[in-house]
């Protein structure tokens, strides 16, 4: 991509997209386009670069009409696809239709529309869900479509196989370049963290600040945390301390007061399983440099690896090194500066045992990850905290 290439980064409010921004701005590029729904990007104060390279465009990329009026007006050269309806476990399981219905028609207006309109290349980013859950590990990318899925995310895993499938099936067809890459767990600045749909990451570190708020009797913080990031669920006050809530949009600090007793346990912070389940993170700011570099890859390397059909379309996007759910609960407790006590709940279920991506592919390609862990929860945690 030249510095004054049309760029458009498709769900550029969302985490992946605004820290694609970021990227893009801090590197010097100056033609960029970000769509978003109903939140505008731009607002982040670390985005670095001039704001002026980035025209906001309100696109809803599920109308085909509109998507396609978007690509034949302003012929992006080049596409970020990071649109995506996205959620936590219990999202999955509540509203499943619409994960994949919603998922389905984005991905199929941006990859058709990019393909009529001649851009150059499109990233579509999907997920490490779309490996069976029984996949050996790490999963490598020839894992893809040898057993059956996590029932409780399939139809969100099924809408991103068929997009991987589409880009390759556009790149037989047509000479498209259109390539993928499958993120592992993603963490960092404007992450979800409302406690009702977020993933593990940003669920313990608010989990965490708000077991610390309690601790230091901080109920006016933790009243505009709630009223900021969301209602907190009636088990997390019970853990707490806190009784008696009347909610975010209560108006007296009183309201969020425990109810003095004896018998009231310290604040305590609960998770589910035994902390035993490994889990890998990827920072979201590591995850745009890798995106970054995928779609400059050199017409040779990008047509041997990634445009070779049968050869996958798609590579691998982590780490390579996993934790415990107990050490990364003692990481966040670190940072944050929580001083009580973590509960893990056994009658609750660990999941599957281990989630490791396999990034030799990704090694191969030339990038690697650069931000540790402590590190990267520890900027998101400044970030978290610079929002109320």
């Amino acid at each position: 991509m030249n510095k004054s290439s049309k760029i458009f980064i498709a769900g550029a409010a969302g985490m992946v997209g605004s820290a694609i921004v970021r990227k893009l701005l801090s590197m010097g590029y100056t033609n960029l386009f970000g769509s978003y729904h109903s939140r505008k990007p731009g607002g982040d104060k670390l985005l670095t670069g001039s704001l002026e390279a980035l025209q906001s465009v309100k696109l809803d990329l599920t109308n085909q009409s509109a998507v396609e009026r978007f690509f034949a007006d302003e012929k992006p050269a080049y596409v970020f696809l990071a649109a995506a309806r996205v959620g936590g476990i219990h999202a999955n399981n509540t509203y499943p239709a619409q994960f994949i219905y919603d998922n389905l028609t984005i991905q199929g207006n941006v990859i058709h529309a990019a393909y009529q309109a001649g851009v150059e290349r499109l990233l579509f980013l999907g997920s490490s869900c779309i490996y069976p859950k029984m996949a050996p590990q790490p999963m490598k990318e020839e894992h893809l479509l040898t057993g059956l899925l996590e029932p409780t995310n399939e139809p969100y895993a099924i809408a991103k196989i068929a997009g991987i499938k589409m880009c390759e099936s556009y790149n037989r067809q047509y000479g498209t370049r259109f390539m993928a890459v499958m993120p592992t767990n993603l963490y960092g600045i404007n992450d979800n963290f409302n406690l009702e749909n977020s993933h593990v990451l940003p669920a313990l570190i608010r989990k965490f600040h708000l077991a610390k708020l309690a601790f230091e009797s901080d109920w006016d913080g933790i009243q505009k945390d709630e009223a900021c990031f969301g209602t907190i669920p009636d088990d997390i006050k019970a853990s707490l301390g806190i009784h008696g809530v009347s909610g975010p949009t209560s108006t007296s600090s009183s309201a969020l007061r425990p109810q003095h007793s004896p018998d009231l346990p310290p604040p305590a912070v609960t998770i589910w399983g035994t902390g035993s389940p490994k889990r890998e993170f990827l920072d979201v700011d590591d995850m745009a440099g890798a995106c970054v570099h995928i779609m400059n890859l050199d017409e040779k390397t990008a047509a041997d690896e990634l445009l070779n059909y049968p050869r996958p379309c798609f590579v691998n996007v982590g780490t390579g090194v996993d934790c415990t759910i107990h050490t990364l609960a003692s990481t966040v407790r670190d940072v944050v500066g929580y001083k009580g006590e973590i509960v893990y709940d056994r009658t609750k279920p660990d999941g599957t045992p281990q989630k490791l991506l396999d990034v030799s592919r990704l090694d191969g390609l030339g990038w690697r990850a650069s931000i540790g862990l402590a590190d990267g929860i520890r900027s998101t945690y400044q970030w978290y905290l610079g929002q109320c």
